[in-house]
């Protein structure tokens, strides 16, 4: 079985937002930014992590995504089959023709196990054990300012109203009236 980039981003990029949702959500171009993941693959694979409920997404200003469980609810499994990624370590994925028309091969039932231990494994690691991991490790999550559109950090000029005629048919009725 080889784990292709697909998994191993969607995996990175779920602990990320795991890391730092509680502080509202979090957008795709910070992920990219931080885990040096391109921004358009990031939204193909937050397309199909939303698609199977592992994701939520806000809209707008302000907006981006958060986790659509608990992350002790989400398994390392549930995001790796979610981007269409196979965990699959046979020859013919699983359907037993190997050999084509002859049937399985040798081996088949050994990758069969390997694929049954290898989910077992990835099914028992929750996305809450890997930020925890991550946080162990001395992981600093930046805290977003919080902002407040209200009120503006510079002073508010007014505009000078200017009393001056906007054409010559207005001079000449301004000076018409003096």
């Amino acid at each position: 079985m080889r784990l292709t980039t697909k998994g191993r981003f969607a995996v990175t990029a779920m602990i990320d937002l795991a890391l730092r949702q509680n502080n509202g959500p979090v957008t795709l171009a910070a992920i990219s930014q931080r885990q040096q993941i391109s921004l358009s693959y990031l939204e193909q694979l937050f397309g199909k992590l939303r698609r199977h409920d592992l994701v939520e997404s806000t809209r707008g200003p302000g907006g981006g995504y958060t986790l659509g469980r608990k992350a002790a609810d989400i398994t390392v499994a549930d995001i790796i089959v979610s981007v269409d990624e196979p965990i699959d370590a046979t020859n013919c994925a699983g359907k037993e023709n190997c050999l084509g028309e002859a049937g399985r091969c040798m081996t088949h039932e050994l990758w069969a196990a390997l694929n049954a231990r290898m989910v077992e494994f990835l099914d028992s690691v929750t996305l809450q054990k890997l930020v925890d991991e991550q946080l162990a490790k001395g992981v600093q999550v930046e805290t977003k300012p919080m902002i407040k559109r209200a009120i503006s950090p510079a002073p508010v000029v007014k505009p000078i109203r200017i009393n001056a005629p906007n054409s010559v048919f207005a001079l000449g009725n301004a000076f018409a009236k003096s």
